[in-house]
């Protein structure tokens, strides 16, 4: 980055996304998602181990 100084507008982008992380990143993960993932870890432990690291 630069060493220059941040102006008021640059800090008020830098403010405003790190709010929307925040409130992004503090939300619960959505129940389809969690399902997916289920899912995904059941198929990988079915696989046979010569392609498990595939």
């Amino acid at each position: 980055m630069s060493d220059k100084p941040k102006n008021r507008l640059d800090e008020q982008i830098d403010e405003n996304l790190r709010r929307v992380y925040q409130t992004a990143a503090s939300e619960p993960v959505p129940d389809r998602f969690t399902q997916l993932l289920e899912q995904l870890r059941q198929s990988e432990g079915e696989k046979p181990n010569n392609e498990a690291g595939a």
